[in-house]
């Protein structure tokens, strides 16, 4: 899953960038709003964690002018301890949730999870598709209760497919949401990742599968 982080505070971005990173996210940055604006135009974002008092354009233009445009990935937005009245703007203008300064980062984590689930549909924070399990609390993957050693863009991979199970999703689509926007992308990589996950996660006939679509894409298929 891909985040968009906007927060002007070095150091607190760093920090967040942090956690993000160690929980499996592949993370955008921007510290000032009109980056922030342009990035969440033109990259393919699961989610953004938008802080409301930045530099050139605030937050809370930058997140109408989203909405405006029917850009409907879920926001996360930050604001200062006791400003109320921001909370309340930020939700109007189409924020799907709020954290007050200062905040746990584990607490954020959390709130993140929660918005990606309910915008593909999810209610648990454990991913299941047959005796596949994804736990997004501690990025563990199981395949019929036994653990399965992944790498990160493995992780990814079946991450975005278990939030969309039985979606067709493109090479294209994956290559965009697993890697951030700086980074030199392979789509042709996605097969091998995608041949990875096969071959470690095969066990019986109550397995879940990967199925290619030729010329289309993947799809995840329950048993």
């Amino acid at each position: 899953m891909r985040i968009l982080l906007v927060e002007d505070d070095t150091l607190l971005r760093a920090q967040l960038r942090t956690a993000l990173h160690g929980a499996g996210y592949t993370v955008d940055e921007a510290d000032n709003g009109r980056d922030a604006q342009f990035l969440g135009e033109t990259e393919a974002v699961d989610a953004v964690v938008l802080d409301l008092g930045l530099p050139v354009v605030d937050g809370l233009t930058v997140l109408k002018r989203w909405r405006a445009e029917g850009r409907n990935m879920p926001v996360l937005i930050l604001t200062a301890r006791d400003n109320w009245h921001e909370k309340v703007a930020g939700i109007d203008a189409g924020a799907d949730d709020y954290l007050t300064k200062p905040f746990h980062l584990e607490e954020l984590l959390a709130r993140l999870r929660a918005l990606i689930r309910r915008a593909s549909g999810q209610a648990s924070a454990v991913l299941q598709c047959g005796d596949w399990s994804l736990d997004t609390r501690s990025s563990r993957v199981t395949c019929a209760g036994q653990p399965v050693a992944l790498t990160a863009h493995e992780y990814k991979v079946l991450d975005y497919l278990m939030h969309r199970p039985g979606v067709l999703v493109s090479r294209a689509e994956l290559t965009e949401h697993i890697y951030a926007q700086d980074f030199d992308r392979d789509s042709n990589t996605i097969e091998v990742f995608v041949g990875r996950l096969r071959k470690k996660l095969s066990s019986s006939s109550a397995s879940a599968r990967i199925e290619t679509v030729r010329g289309m894409g993947y799809r995840l298929v329950p048993p």
